[in-house]
């Protein structure tokens, strides 16, 4: 037997400040759109921005349902709605914020089928793309690319 260790790199920013002026304007995109969260449910409200290269900014909100894997998490809304409409333009960045009853203070990380969504779009256009995290108050984290998040994923090597 071997073990063996993966070691995780990314950048924390004690608030959305220290950003970038681009990454500020998409992570705020991103609370704005926890705005249209339809979140009867849980009460979790996230929202998420994807910056394209053509410059366009798409938005998406998670969609709850009552039969609960019916639902929809915002950054796939964001990601397939950006597919649709501009298919031919890569994913430069991807922002996540939540807001909920209690205020979210740490960082919220997109789920694992979030994540393998986000390896099929780096891999369809050959690139990562950065990922900014942050609940509605506090620290940012951002990762340059999934594999971080997500460093065994399911790909065509399977298939």
């Amino acid at each position: 037997m071997k073990t063996e260790s993966i070691i995780l790199h990314f950048e924390r920013y004690s608030d959305p400040s220290e950003l970038n002026a681009q990454e500020r304007m998409l992570l705020e995109r991103a609370h704005e759109a926890t705005a249209n969260s339809y979140s009867p449910y849980s009460k979790f409200c996230v929202g998420a921005a994807v910056l394209l290269e053509n410059g366009e900014v798409v938005e998406g909100s998670n969609i709850e349902n009552s039969a609960f894997p019916s639902g929809l998490c915002a950054e796939r809304v964001a990601l397939f709605a950006a597919s649709a409409k501009y298919p031919d333009s890569a994913v430069v960045a991807l922002a996540i914020s939540a807001r909920s009853a209690e205020t979210i203070t740490d960082p919220v990380m997109p789920c694992g089928a979030c994540c393998q969504v986000m390896i099929d779009i780096e891999k369809k256009f050959g690139k990562p793309f950065r990922i900014i995290c942050q609940g509605e108050v506090g620290e940012v984290f951002v990762f340059d690319g999934v594999s971080t998040l997500l460093p065994f994923a399911f790909d065509e090597k399977y298939l």
